[in-house]
């Protein structure tokens, strides 16, 4: 990932955070006859072990080479920078637009799981992730037992152990303190998470 100095994250709690903030990581994995690409959830077990599963018609998990590294990446906060949003455009016109973000990419070998109880537990952790904000969480639990035994078929479980991670937070750090006061107003209406995560950058 292309890293300007001004743009780079290397804090651990950050990074992690942005991994959690992500709605659906990417995984790239290289094969034999190209890259292997699949959106999936993945559970951050730490920052050196990430936990997901895929369809087991998916050939991402047959054919990746298992001693090459995968990547999988995260973004959290995205947007479109307005040069409106710039008090510099009054002044020189001398503006364009760009757009900020928050990526992650986490850096491993991936191993595969196809023990049923292993599995499990992945589902199991994946869902209560997700479900842990509502009123009346679902677990998997709730199912039948040969229901959920007879998915779990269906799948394949995926850990990626990191050996690396390199974080980007684009938020127009590179600007004066006027345009980025200037972007964070400016994104305020219509994205008022990536206006926080900018003036964020501030203290």
């Amino acid at each position: 990932m292309y890293i300007p100095p001004a743009f780079a994250e290397n804090r651990p709690e950050q990074l992690l955070a942005i991994m959690r903030a992500a709605s659906l990581p990417i995984l790239v994995s290289p094969t034999a006859a190209g890259l292997a690409i699949t959106h999936m959830p993945l559970h951050i077990a730490g920052p050196d072990r990430l936990i997901g599963h895929v369809a087991r018609a998916n050939p991402h998990w047959q054919d990746f080479l298992p001693h090459a590294q995968s990547v999988a990446i995260f973004t959290a906060g995205d947007g479109y920078v307005s040069p409106s949003w710039y008090p510099t455009k009054a002044e020189t016109g001398k503006v364009v637009p760009t757009w900020n973000y928050q990526a992650v990419h986490a850096t491993g070998v991936l191993e595969v799981i196809d023990d049923p109880a292993a599995l499990l537990a992945i589902v199991t952790t994946l869902t209560a992730q997700h479900e842990s904000g509502r009123t009346k969480p679902w677990a998997v639990s709730d199912a039948p037992a040969d229901y959920i035994a007879a998915q779990l078929k269906g799948i394949i479980g995926l850990v990626l152990h990191v050996t690396n991670l390199e974080g980007k937070v684009k938020l127009s750090q590179n600007k004066s303190m006027t345009d980025r006061l200037g972007v964070a107003d400016g994104m305020t209406k219509e994205n008022p998470a990536l206006a926080e995560a900018t003036r964020k950058t501030f203290r």
